[in-house]
């Protein structure tokens, strides 16, 4: 084998090591269009959640409830809401279901499939996704691909990196689809046991990371959530839930947690890449 001038002897290039990079979303909220192009330069896409929009806090005229109601009940809802008004809301919406002809889960179902048809339709190959707080599960089986994998206290091996999924939120005034017990939820944490990167809707319970600026008020986040996250010691916990956080990413011991987007407003996924 021939040598350089110095004596190091050269060869044939030593093979570059092989770079992973998966982009990361939350928060859908209906932004399909934005969703389309998520993967984009990725292996692959993680979603955790919240495709369906039933009510845009940015824009009261997007999404199921001012479809159905208009933007001037939207308003009084949201007004409602951030006062932390939560009976004089639930009455709002009493008397505005009162007026639909039918039945109101069928309404909202009929609503959130045309959703999730043209979202899941948008998922790139290959997708790996969790349910958000405001998602109905029993629906996603129907329109999730043959390259979209769902997860909600599993773990699924990328680029030799172990990630952990858990999906839906904690049980809270707002009455969402898919909100669950502490304990249940707990249970689910437990199953993911030790990842590499541990992927949730919601935060770990901290002040920081679960009080949202715009809404001015605490979301809900999880303390088994938090000490798992002290006890496995993942590289990272990748969340969303909290569309404007008092702070998106801090250190909890060993692990970077970061809250990767409200995706429906930034239209950019968050980028993690190894090699």
């Amino acid at each position: 084998m021939p040598s350089t001038p110095d004596g190091n002897r050269t060869g044939p290039a030593r093979r570059a090591r092989r770079t992973h990079r998966v982009h990361v979303v939350s928060d859908v909220h209906g932004n399909a269009r934005d969703l389309a192009r998520a993967g984009d330069g990725a292996d692959a896409l993680i979603c955790l959640g919240d495709l369906v929009l039933f009510l845009d806090y940015a824009d009261h005229s997007r999404g199921i409830f001012p479809d159905l109601f208009g933007t001037r009940n939207a308003d009084r809802l949201v007004e409602l809401r951030t006062a932390r008004r939560f009976d004089e809301a639930r009455e709002l919406g009493r008397r505005l279901w009162a007026g639909i002809e039918g039945d109101r889960a069928a309404v909202v179902e009929q609503a959130v499939r045309k959703q999730y048809a043209e979202l899941f339709a948008a998922f790139p190959t290959s997708t790996y996704a969790t349910y958000g707080n405001v998602d109905m599960p029993p629906l996603w089986p129907e329109y999730a691909g043959p390259g979209t994998t769902v997860l909600d206290g599993e773990r699924v091996e990328i680029g030799g990196r172990v990630f952990g999924f858990v999906g839906g939120g904690l049980r809270t005034p707002m009455r969402t689809p898919y909100e669950i017990s502490d304990e249940e939820y707990a249970a689910k944490i437990e199953a993911v046991g030790e990842v590499d990167v541990l992927c949730t809707h919601i935060p770990p319970e901290v002040p920081e990371l679960v009080y949202d600026t715009v809404a001015r008020r605490f979301e809900r986040g999880s303390r088994a959530l938090l000490d798992a996250i002290r006890r496995t010691r993942p590289r990272y916990a990748l969340f969303g839930h909290v569309h404007q956080p008092l702070v998106r990413r801090m250190r909890i011991g060993a692990t970077e947690c970061v809250n990767v987007g409200h995706f429906a407003s930034t239209g950019t996924p968050w980028v993690l890449e190894w090699g």
